[in-house]
C-alpha cells in the first residue's frame, strides 16, 4: 500500500471482473512464505487425529477399562481393576461409559460446522482441542460414574470441531493430483490410533494406573490446543471473516463504487434506501445473530438433503458403517466361538491395524491414479465394497481358521479402501461453504444409523438364532446393499463444486487476494484500494 502511495500512477479504467474463479495450478491455500506449509499442516492434523483415536482405544483397553471385583463361593474376593473396578460399574454402565463421548460428538458437530461461517474455523479447532484437553484431564480426576461420564461427553464435544473442520482444511491445501491420498493419510490414523491406544492403555494402566493414561493424553494434546490460538488462523475456502481487515476494505470498496453509481443517477433507489436505513434504530444484535444462525443452518441442511449425490454417498456410508461397527465390537467374540481362537483380541486387532493402514492408503492412491472425480470415487466405492464383502462372506463359510483369516484379511483390506473416496465425495459434491456441515452431518448420520444401533441389534439377532456363524453371515450381507447404493451414484449427474462460488466468498474482484492467513497483504488488495481512489 505504501509503495502505491509513494509512486502514484495514472488511473486507468479497471476491467470488469470476471465471475469465473481464477484457475491456478497451485492448489495450496497457505502462502509459500509461511512456516505453516501444507505438509506440516497434514502432519499436525494426523497427530491430532491419532491422539483422538488413541483415547478411544485406551479407554477400551484392559489396562484402563479394567474389570469388576469378584468373589468365590469360598469367600475369597479379588479386587477389581481399572475404571470398572474402582467405580464398581455394571457391564451396562461400562458400555454407556465407552460410548458417552458419542453424545457430545453428535450434538456438537453441527454446531461447530455452523459457527464456521461466523468464526474463523482454525480458531474453532483451537477451542475444541482445549475442551478435549480439559475433559481428558477431568477423566483422570473423576470420582464416580457420573463425573467420568460427563467428562467423556465433553471429550466428544472437543473432538467434534476437529472432525468437522480438519478434512476441509486438508482438502484445501493438498495438491490437486493427490487430494484423496492426503485424505487417506489422515483417515489412516483411525485404525492406527485405535491399535496404539490398546497398547498404550495396557502399558500405562498396568504400570502407573488408569488415571495417568488420561493425564498423559491431556499433556500430549496441550501444545496443539495452544497452537490453535497463537498461530495465524487459516481460512477455509468459501469463507471470509466479517471482522477481518480484508473484509472491511472490501466493504469500503463496494460501498464506494455504489456511491459513485448513485451520484451518477444509476442507483438512486439504493442510495435512498441506505440513507433511510442509516437513521433507523438498530435492532437487537444478539437476537438477530441467533436467528440468522438458525435460519442459515436450516437453509444449509435443506441444500444437503436435496443434493442427491451427497445423500446417496451418506446412505451407502451408513450401511457400510453398520457392518464395520458390529465387526469391531462382536468380531473377537464371534471368532472365539466359531474358530475357538484363544487370542481373538490380538488376532482381530492385528488384522485391523495392517489392513486398516494399507487399505486406507491404497484406496486414496488408487482414486488419484485413475483421476480423482466423483464418478470414479463411486466406482471405486461400489467395487471395493462388493468384492471386499464377498471375501468376508466367504471367510465365515470356511471351517478352517487359517482359511478364514486369509479371506477375511483380503476383505478388510478392500473394505478399508473406501475411507479416502467416501470423504472425497462429501467434500467435493457440495459448495465450499457447506463442507464443514457436510462432514459433520455425515459423521452424525453414520453413527446414529450405523455403528451405534448395529451392535445391540446384532446382539438381539444372536440371542434369537444362537449361532455365531449364521449371525456373522447375515451381518456381512449388508455390505452388498451398501455397494449397490454407491453403484447408483455412478449414474447421477455429479459436478465437482470445489471451485464454485458461495455466498460466503468474497466477490471475484477480491477473490485472488483471499488467503487463509488473516491480515496477509497482497497485491490485489492494494489494487482495489487504488481503484477506489480513482
Amino acid at each position: 500500500m505504501a509503495q502505491h502511495e509513494a509512486t502514484p500512477e495514472p488511473c486507468e479504467p479497471q476491467p470488469k471482473p470476471s465471475v469465473e474463479p481464477p484457475m491456478s495450478s497451485n492448489s495450496t491455500m497457505i502462502p509459500t512464505t509461511s512456516w505453516f506449509t501444507p505438509k506440516r499442516l497434514l502432519a499436525i492434523f494426523c497427530v491430532i487425529n491419532l491422539l483422538n483415536y488413541l483415547d478411544r482405544g485406551a479407554i477400551a483397553s484392559n489396562g484402563v477399562n479394567g474389570s469388576r471385583g469378584t468373589c468365590t463361593k469360598d469367600g475369597v474376593c479379588k479386587s477389581g481393576t481399572g475404571i470398572q473396578g474402582n467405580f464398581n460399574l455394571s457391564n451396562f454402565e461400562d458400555g454407556v461409559l465407552s460410548s458417552a463421548f458419542m453424545v457430545g460428538l453428535l450434538l456438537a458437530s453441527p454446531i461447530f460446522a455452523s459457527l464456521a461461517k461466523s468464526v474463523n474455523p482454525f480458531r474453532l479447532i483451537g477451542v475444541g482441542l482445549s475442551v478435549w484437553t480439559l475433559a481428558t484431564l477431568g477423566c483422570g480426576f473423576s470420582f464416580n460414574f457420573w463425573s467420568i461420564s460427563v467428562c467423556r461427553m465433553l471429550v466428544g464435544v472437543g473432538e467434534a470441531s476437529f472432525i468437522s473442520l480438519a478434512a476441509p482444511f486438508i482438502d484445501d491445501n493438498a495438491p490437486v493430483a493427490q487430494k484423496t491420498a492426503w485424505l487417506a493419510t489422515f483417515y489412516m490414523c483411525i485404525p492406527a490410533g485405535y491399535a496404539v491406544g490398546y497398547v498404550y492403555g495396557g502399558l500405562v494402566g498396568s504400570h502407573l494406573g488408569w488415571r495417568y493414561a488420561f493425564w498423559v493424553e491431556a499433556v500430549l494434546m496441550l501444545p496443539f490446543a495452544i497452537l490453535g490460538f497463537f498461530m495465524k488462523p487459516l481460512q477455509l475456502k468459501g469463507f471470509v471473516r466479517s471482522d477481518s481487515k480484508k473484509a472491511l476494505k472490501l466493504e469500503t470498496v463496494v460501498s464506494g463504487v455504489q456511491d459513485v453509481e448513485a451520484s451518477n443517477g444509476k442507483d438512486e433507489s439504493k442510495a435512498e434506501f441506505r440513507d433511510k436505513s442509516s437513521h433507523e434504530p438498530s435492532k437487537s444484535k444478539p437476537a438477530t445473530t441467533i436467528l440468522d444462525q438458525f435460519s442459515g443452518f436450516f437453509k444449509d441442511m435443506k441444500a444437503l438433503l436435496l443434493d442427491k449425490v451427497y445423500v446417496i454417498n451418506v446412505l451407502g456410508y451408513i450401511a457400510y458403517n453398520f457392518v464395520m461397527g458390529a465387526y469391531s465390537y462382536w468380531g473377537p467374540k464371534a471368532g472365539y466361538y466359531i474358530y475357538h481362537m484363544t487370542n481373538a483380541d490380538m488376532i482381530f486387532g492385528g488384522i485391523t491395524i495392517v489392513c486398516g493402514i494399507l487399505g486406507t492408503l491404497a484406496g486414496g492412491f488408487a482414486l488419484d491414479f485413475i483421476t480423482n472425480s466423483l464418478s470414479n470415487a463411486f466406482k471405486l466405492l461400489s467395487l471395493t465394497t462388493f468384492v471386499g464383502g464377498a471375501f468376508c462372506f466367504g471367510a465365515f463359510l470356511f471351517k478352517s481358521m487359517y482359511g478364514f483369516l486369509a479371506l477375511f484379511a483380503i476383505g478388510e483390506l478392500l473394505l478399508f479402501a473406501t475411507q479416502g473416496p467416501v470423504n472425497y465425495v462429501c467434500l467435493h459434491c457440495v459448495k465450499p461453504s457447506l463442507r464443514p456441515l457436510s462432514m459433520a452431518m455425515s459423521t452424525v448420520a453414520i453413527h446414529i444409523f450405523g455403528d451405534v444401533p448395529s451392535s445391540p441389534l446384532v446382539g438381539v439377532l444372536q440371542d434369537h438364532i444362537n449361532n455365531w456363524r449364521m449371525t456373522a453371515l447375515i451381518l456381512t450381507t449388508i455390505y452388498f446393499p451398501a455397494a449397490a447404493i454407491w453403484f447408483i451414484g455412478i449414474f447421477l449427474r455429479s459436478v465437482d463444486r470445489f471451485n464454485e462460488d458461495s455466498e460466503q466468498q468474497v466477490p471475484s474482484v477480491e477473490r485472488t487476494s483471499t488467503a487463509p492467513l488473516l491480515e496477509e497483504k497482497t497485491q490485489a488488495v492494494s489494487t482495489s484500494a487504488q481503484s477506489q481512489e480513482c
